[in-house]
């Protein structure tokens, strides 16, 4: 039987134009002894990214409340370059909903592939830990 990743490989694939959220480089010390990365590490590098961008947008302090639709579609090895791109999905009252990619660039190469996506949200809390209203900005939605 022919291996399904195989064919993943040969279909063509276009990284997100938009500026990465987050880079990062899958070392030893993430691995499962398999030699794979650890999901756990990739969701962690996601959450990361998104939150730097829900962050921006609520202009201030924002809380991961969860992660749906989460697709993990080939694994990361060590020494892949892990590159996060994040796209606003929604602005609620409260809650920022956030697409995010996980795309990697394996050796030396400029290839990049689609490892992972997931949609993640998030809550504006104040310094008390209870939800805050996000400011209404025009084109964000």
């Amino acid at each position: 039987m022919p291996d399904p990743s195989a064919r993943l490989a040969d279909a063509v694939e276009v990284a997100p134009s938009s500026e990465p959220a987050l880079r990062a480089v899958a070392m030893p010390a993430d691995t499962n002894p398999h030699g794979d990365i650890f999901g756990g590490w990739l969701l962690c590098q996601m959450d990361l990214a998104g939150t730097i961008v829900a962050t921006r947008r609520a202009l201030g302090r924002v809380v991961t409340v969860a992660i749906t639709a989460m697709s993990f579609h080939r694994p990361v090895t060590v020494g892949d370059e892990v590159t996060c791109y994040c796209s606003l999905e929604k602005t609620g009252n409260t809650s920022i909903t956030v697409k995010i990619e996980s795309w990697v660039r394996r050796g030396i190469g400029d290839t990049q592939f689609k490892v992972t996506e997931g949609i993640f949200t998030y809550v504006r809390v104040g310094a008390d830990g209870r939800p805050q209203p996000i400011a209404v900005e025009s084109g964000v939605g």
